[in-house]
């Protein structure tokens, strides 16, 4: 089961927003609770999230031919 309450957002979207069928069927999940007015809850990155970029996309210490890099 996918634990998303189809009917409750099949409502709001359709009787809600006023969507037609394939307006709603057209949006992702995430379209639909943009529209909703559902704010993202984006956190800043933290130390342990750089460092696991850091681990993961090394920079580089080689250098071209002509000394950049």
């Amino acid at each position: 089961m996918s634990g998303l309450d189809w009917p409750a957002l099949m409502r709001a979207g359709l009787q809600g927003l006023g969507l037609r069928p394939s307006e709603f069927w057209a949006l992702t999940p995430a379209e639909l609770r943009v529209m909703l007015g559902e704010r993202a809850s984006a956190t800043a990155l933290g130390r342990d999230g750089l460092e696991a970029l850091i681990r993961a996309y090394p920079d580089s210490h080689e250098r071209a031919e002509d000394g950049r890099c």
